[in-house]
């Protein structure tokens, strides 16, 4: 739908960029994305033709072998890549937040001894903050790291790994009291480690068990996991940006990009659901002619489509406010909340024009129809979007009395 979801001011390499992912989501992705959905599979055809457009390294600095492109091109990328399919955005959007952590946080050997290769996709990552009884109190996690030596002893559980068992770099917060008194607010003694790892399930590495794939209703394919440390050994220059105590702000800060990301992906499922849906209203007739002439659903089509426009316009200006250097936590907070919010609502819509159709297996939607409600929560819930904006909007507009 060429119309809708525009972006004005982009570069000649930045639409070639777009150009190429969504020729490649129209011949590679769409074609096969519900019959691999429906079995759960893992997209390997798909990611080794992402890794050869250079996507893995897109926001990597050129010096790292990446492309060393902006957010907003990441950003446009991903939404382009929901639009095909979800679950692959999903893979791309956790390596590309412990890549973005490692070039803003990491030491220059750290930096150098992974960014290269994960810019070729050779090394693929994913982070860890959230556990299974803490939900979005991130101050409450209980894993834990205690230095011996010159390593640290990790242990814990972890839960909800997007690539947690394809990714060979997990990023892991965790509580590190060392060097941090007693009393120490929570979110200033908690460490993020980078533990290498192989790829698979069961152990890992000594100390370190992945056990399984999470069976989901949606977002099926990607593999989500718990993750559990035993006696996990870490050295001590694998303390990401090799001082303790940082991790929380480091995580927030990855979170904060991923959350523009989020709501890139709410973008591009909103933009499927809208042409799916404008395309069988013309295909479907009712009393006579086609459903699309037919009031009601014109209407429908009209707000689907303000919504896509909406939803795309606030991620963009989100993207673009981080690129700056700015602060972005309110447009990010904003744009998640909105992105995924609106394409709830526009993937229900073309589900209901779908009528009965809309409920088989044979159908699209009935995809997108699952998977829109996990954007509700990833990267931190409607209500958690509310707080942060309705705060810093108090930080903003303070009332001078």
């Amino acid at each position: 739908m060429a119309r809708l979801a525009q972006t004005a001011g982009l570069t000649d390499v930045q639409q070639e960029i777009l150009a190429t992912v969504r020729d490649f989501v129209d011949k590679e992705i769409i074609p096969v994305a519900t019959q691999l959905e429906h079995k759960d599979e893992y997209p390997t055809q798909i990611v080794e033709g992402l890794k050869e457009l250079g996507l893995f390294g897109l926001m990597i600095p050129e010096e790292y072998g990446g492309l060393g492109e902006s957010l907003l091109t990441y950003a446009l990328c991903v939404e382009e890549i929901a639009r095909g399919w979800m679950s692959v955005s999903g893979i791309i959007n956790t390596h590309f937040i412990v890549a973005y952590m490692l070039k803003q946080h990491g030491t220059q050997e750290q930096k150098d001894t992974f960014l290269p290769r994960m810019a070729l996709g050779e090394v693929r990552g994913a982070f860890s903050m959230s556990e299974p009884a803490l939900g979005s109190d991130v101050s409450a996690i209980t894993s834990k790291g205690v230095k011996d030596g010159e390593e640290y002893v990790l242990n814990g559980q972890k839960m909800w790994l997007t690539n947690g068992g394809t990714s060979s770099l997990v990023a892991v917060l965790c509580r590190s009291d060392e060097g941090h008194p007693e009393g120490t607010a929570p979110h200033k003694s908690m460490t993020t480690f980078l533990v290498e790892k192989e790829p698979g399930f069961g152990e890992v590495r000594p100390g370190l068990t992945i056990p399984g794939k999470i069976d989901k209703m949606g977002y099926k394919g990607v593999d989500t996991t718990e993750l559990i440390m035993d006696g996990l050994r870490i050295p001590a220059n694998r303390v990401l940006g090799g001082v303790t105590g940082r991790g929380f702000y480091q995580m927030m800060d990855g979170v904060e990009v991923g959350r523009v990301n989020v709501a890139a992906r709410g973008c591009g499922v909103a933009q499927r659901a809208f042409e799916l849906g404008v395309s069988y209203a013309q295909q479907r007739q009712t009393f006579g002619k086609p459903i699309a002439q037919h009031q009601a659903i014109q209407f429908k089509l009209a707000e689907m489509a303000t919504k896509v426009e909406a939803a795309h316009a606030m991620m963009v200006n989100a993207a673009r406010k981080k690129d700056s250097g700015e602060r972005n936590d309110l447009e990010a907070g904003m744009a998640k909340y909105l992105a995924s919010e609106y394409c709830k609502e526009v993937v229900e819509d073309a589900f209901r024009i779908h009528g009965g159709y809309g409920f088989s297996k044979e159908y699209e939607i009935e995809r997108l129809y699952r998977e829109a409600p996990m954007l509700l929560i990833g990267e931190g819930t409607a209500e958690i979007q509310k707080m942060i904006i309705g705060r810093r909007l108090l930080e903003e507009y303070r009332f001078q009395g």
